[in-house]
C-alpha cells in the first residue's frame, strides 16, 4: 500500500483535474463542476491520508479561494460555528488534564476495578462514552476529554503507545463517542443539523424523548456490543494489572481547580437547553479559565504544546459541506441518486435499506455534519414516494449517518484520532467491519424495531 500511495495520488488529483474541466451537465454549471472537483480532491486526500488532515485542508482553503469556486463566507463559515471554537476549547481542556495528572486519576476512579482484564477495561470505556453522551452535547467535547484519561488508563495497564492494546481502548472511546452520539438528539452536530433542517423546511420539531426511542434501542444499546466485541476480536491485547490498586494521593491545587473548571463545565453543557449558551462557547470559556493567571492549570507556553491541526480540519469539513450547498452540488447530487432509486409503496424494507445507504454515502461527499442538510430537502419526495409519514422519511437520515465508513466523514474522530495518535488505516480495520455489520445486521433489526413501534405509519 505505501509503494502505490503516489499512485493513488495521483490517479486523485488527475480525477479532480477531469472533473474541473468537463462541460457541465444539463442542471449544473461550471461552478458546479469546479466544486465537485475540489471535492473529490479534498475528500481522496483525506481518505488515502498520505499527507496531515490540516494540510489538504489549507489545500482546500487555497483553491477554493484562488479560484472563487464559493464565497469567503461559505469557504471559512467554520471559523464563525460555535463547533470550531467547542474543538479549540476541547484542544486546551485535553492539553490540561494530561498536564495536571487529572487524567490519570480519573482513570485510577474510574478503571481501576475493571484493570484485570481487556474485555472489561473495553466494555467501561464503552459504558463511559455512552453514558457521557446523555450529559455533554459535543462529540468533540467527550472524545477530547476521554482521549487523555484513556491514554492514562493504558499507561497504567502496560500498553506502550501504538500498541494493540492502546489502539483498541482509543478507538473504543472515540468510535462509541459518535456512535451513541448519533443517537441521543442534542449529542451529536448532525442530529442537530438534521432537527434544525426539519424545523426550517418542513416546520416538524424532532422531540428529544422520540428521537431517543427510534434510535437508542438498536442502534445504540444493542450494537454497543458488537463494537466490544469487534474491539477485542482485531485488537487483542493482555493487560499488565497492578498487584493491588495504587494509592491516589491528595489531589494538587491545579487538579483541583481543574476539577472545578470541568465540572462547571459539564454542567453548563448537559444544561444548555436551560441558559441557551451553545457548548463551543462554554468550551472556549472554559480554555480561557485554564489559561488565565493564578486561576488556570495552563502555562502560556501551552499554545506551543497544543497541536492545532484538528481546528483547521474541522474547519475545512464545515466549509466543504457549505461550499457544496452554495454551488448547487448537493441538491443535484441529491436530485440525481433519487431518479435511479425504485422507491416504491408498500415496500417498507427495501426502501428503508436503500435510503439509510443513500444517506450514508451521501456523508461520503459532503460529509457528515452537512449530510442532514443536503437529505432533508428531499424527505417530502422521499416520503411521497414510500408512502411513509414525513417524521420517517427524515429520520432515516439518522440511520444513515449512525453508519461510519471513513473516519474523515466524521471531523470528530479525525480530532479523536490525531489527539489519541491513531493511524487512520488503523481505524479502518475498524469502521470497514463495523459498518458492513450494520448493513447486514442492525439495518434490519432496525427495520424491524421501527414496524414494531409504528413508525412507518
Amino acid at each position: 500500500m505505501a509503494r502505490l500511495s503516489p499512485l493513488f495520488t495521483a490517479l486523485v488529483c488527475l480525477a479532480a483535474a477531469a472533473i474541473f474541466f468537463l462541460p457541465p451537465p444539463a442542471g449544473a454549471t461550471a461552478t458546479t463542476m469546479h466544486a465537485a472537483a475540489l471535492i473529490v480532491l479534498t475528500a481522496g486526500l483525506w481518505a488515502l491520508g498520505n499527507m496531515p488532515e490540516h494540510i489538504t485542508a489549507l489545500v482546500f482553503f487555497t483553491l477554493a479561494t484562488v479560484f472563487a469556486i464559493a464565497s469567503p463566507q461559505a469557504v471559512f463559515s467554520g471559523f464563525a460555528s460555535a463547533t470550531m471554537w467547542l474543538v479549540l476549547g476541547g484542544l486546551f481542556l485535553a492539553e490540561a488534564v494530561t498536564a495536571t495528572g487529572l487524567g490519570r486519576r480519573f482513570a485510577g476512579i474510574l478503571f481501576d476495578r475493571y484493570a484485570f482484564t481487556y474485555t472489561g477495561l473495553v466494555i467501561a470505556v464503552a459504558v463511559v462514552a455512552t453514558a457521557l453522551a446523555f450529559f455533554m452535547p459535543a462529540t468533540v467535547a467527550r472524545i477530547l476529554l476521554l482521549v487523555p484519561i484513556v491514554a492514562a488508563l493504558a499507561e497504567r495497564v502496560g500498553f506502550a503507545y501504538g500498541s494493540r492494546g492502546y489502539h483498541g481502548l482509543m478507538l473504543t472511546a472515540i468510535v462509541v463517542s459518535y456512535q451513541s452520539g448519533t443517537c441521543i438528539l442534542p449529542a451529536n452536530a448532525p442530529n442537530l443539523v438534521l432537527a434544525g433542517a426539519a424545523e426550517a423546511v418542513y416546520d416538524v420539531h424532532l422531540i428529544y424523548a422520540e428521537y431517543l426511542w427510534v434510535m437508542f434501542p438498536v442502534l445504540a444499546l444493542l450494537k454497543l456490543p458488537a463494537v466490544v466485541g469487534l474491539i477485542c476480536w482485531l485488537f487483542p491485547a493482555a493487560v499488565k494489572p497492578p498487584s493491588a490498586p495504587p494509592a491516589h494521593g491528595p489531589m494538587s491545587a491545579k487538579e483541583r481547580r481543574l476539577a472545578v473548571i470541568l465540572i462547571m463545565a459539564l454542567l453548563l453543557w448537559a444544561t444548555d437547553f436551560l441558559h441557551g449558551v451553545r457548548a463551543g462557547w462554554v468550551a472556549l470559556a472554559a480554555a480561557v479559565a485554564c489559561l488565565l493567571p493564578r486561576v488556570g492549570v495552563l502555562p502560556y507556553s501551552a499554545f506551543n504544546d497544543v497541536r492545532f491541526g484538528a481546528f483547521f480540519y474541522v474547519g475545512a469539513s464545515i466549509g466543504l459541506g457549505a461550499l457544496a450547498q452554495e454551488s448547487g452540488l448537493g441538491e443535484l447530487l441529491g436530485k440525481t441518486l433519487q431518479t435511479t432509486l425504485n422507491l416504491q409503496g408498500g415496500a417498507d424494507f427495501t426502501n428503508f435499506v436503500t435510503l439509510s445507504v443513500l444517506d450514508t454515502l451521501t456523508g461520503l461527499i459532503v460529509t457528515n455534519p452537512a449530510q442532514p442538510a443536503v437529505m432533508t430537502p428531499l424527505a417530502a419526495q422521499f416520503a411521497e414516494a414510500t408512502g411513509w409519514p414525513l417524521t420517517a422519511a427524515l429520520m432515516v437520515s439518522a440511520v444513515g449517518f449512525n453508519m461510519l465508513l471513513l473516519p474523515y466523514q466524521v471531523p470528530p474522530v479525525v480530532v479523536g484520532l490525531q489527539a489519541g495518535g491513531v493511524p487512520a488505516r488503523t481505524a479502518l480495520r475498524l469502521t470497514l467491519p463495523l459498518v458492513a455489520l450494520s448493513m447486514l445486521v442492525f439495518l434490519p433489526l432496525d427495520y424491524l424495531w421501527w414496524r414494531l413501534i409504528g413508525y412507518f405509519g
